[in-house]
């Protein structure tokens, strides 16, 4: 019985060992592998230059030459050629055309005034039968060429005692006829010349007024022409400060012929400037002073007192010799309407009609005189540095009527 326990128990010792060895290697399979601890490599370091004996022989690497780089050649030499700086060349003095006779080279410019005004009148007066309808029809020719009512009437009656006494009338008899009354109309004795002939006092001053859009400035800088044509030095004064680069359009013109232009700032006090033109005049001993005042418009009280205050600083220095009304041919009794005005202010002298080439309404000179009392002195005929001319009766009444 004892063998039988010791069996047993030998037994069971030996299930329990086996049972023991089977869950140990079990766990030893489920247990994870111990962590490594992470490997921190240092950056590498720059290698030192091998000295000696360790020294390594140099590797060779492609290098390029200096004459093998190709350098942008057209970009460094505009690059040279731009540093400078840009030096201005003063623009080359011209030389105007004379003025003598100038008027009858532009008589061309008047074709549209010869159109309905000389060669109507030639027309009418060619009737064999000149009976009231007829005369009528030319008062409505001069009237409608601006020549005025009075100065029509005055012309009609004449003319209508004239063609009672000649009787037969040939064409040349006509025309020599009409070209008569009509200088005689215009004024050939009006003394039309520009004063700017230097005095004891000092330079000649010539105002130029007028309103805007009638080409002021660009009369004034084409007289500045004429008058250097004619062996005048020439001083402007661009005393018009309202309106935008007025001074920049006289001072262009000036440059042109080598005259000096004394202006402000844009706004500035117009007397003053004018002063300061006349000044500069005395200074340089020039013979002419001209001074284009602002474009008032004539509607305007103010501004045409500032016109006054203008002539009242300029005779400071001395008198004024020229006052020259600058209209616009084409603007007819609205013209005669500015003129009016203008006259109450300064005492006008002269009157430059521009666009004369542009209108057909030549009869404006004989109006606008007959309303100031004082001579168109100078027209315009065109866009042209020197297409303003001397005013010549006879030259203007041969461009009206034709050869």
């Amino acid at each position: 019985m004892e063998y039988v326990i010791l069996a047993v128990v030998i037994a069971v010792v030996a299930v329990g060992a086996i049972a023991g060895l089977v869950v140990s290697g079990r766990r030893r399979q489920q247990l994870p592998p111990k962590s490594q601890a992470p490997v921190i490599t240092a950056p590498p370091t720059p290698r030192e230059p091998a000295v000696g004996e360790e020294a390594a022989p140099p590797t060779e690497e492609p290098r390029r030459t200096v004459e093998e780089v190709q350098l942008p050649e057209a970009e460094v030499e505009a690059e040279v050629e731009a540093a400078p700086e840009a030096v201005e060349e003063a623009p080359a003095i011209e030389v105007p055309e004379p003025t003598a006779g100038r008027l009858v080279r532009l008589r061309s410019r008047l074709s549209r005034s010869q159109n309905s005004l000389g060669k109507g009148l030639l027309s009418l007066l060619s009737r064999e039968h000149l009976d009231e309808d007829t005369w009528e029809e030319i008062e409505e020719t001069l009237l409608t060429a601006d020549v005025g009512v009075a100065p029509t009437q005055e012309l009609v009656e004449r003319l209508r005692t004239r063609v009672k006494v000649l009787g037969t009338r040939t064409p040349d008899e006509l025309r020599g006829l009409l070209r008569e009354e009509l200088v005689e109309l215009i004024g050939k004795d009006a003394d039309r010349t520009v004063r700017s002939t230097k005095h004891a006092e000092g330079p000649a001053v010539v105002l130029v007024v007028g309103v805007n859009g009638v080409g002021k400035t660009t009369t004034t800088g084409k007289l500045a022409r004429v008058l250097v044509a004619d062996g005048r030095t020439v001083v402007l004064g661009a005393a018009d400060t309202f309106r935008a680069a007025a001074a920049d359009q006289l001072q262009t013109w000036g440059e042109r012929v080598g005259a000096r232009t004394v202006r402000g700032p844009e706004g500035g006090d117009p007397a003053s400037i004018a002063f300061d033109a006349v000044k500069e005049g005395i200074a340089e001993g020039a013979d002419t002073v001209l001074v284009d005042t602002a474009g008032r418009l004539h509607t305007k009280t103010g501004l045409m007192d500032e016109l006054g205050k203008v002539k009242r600083v300029v005779e400071k220095h001395g008198p004024v010799d020229e006052v020259l009304l600058v209209l616009d041919a084409t603007t007819g009794q609205n013209g005669l309407i500015q003129a009016r005005v203008f006259a109450e202010v300064v005492d006008i002298t002269g009157i430059v009609l521009t666009k004369l080439d542009g209108t057909a309404k030549g009869g404006i000179v004989v109006a606008v005189q007959r309303e100031l009392g004082v001579p168109v002195k100078l027209i315009g005929l065109g866009e042209g540095a020197d297409d303003l001319a001397p005013f010549e009766p006879g030259a203007f009444v041969d461009a009206l009527i034709g050869d």
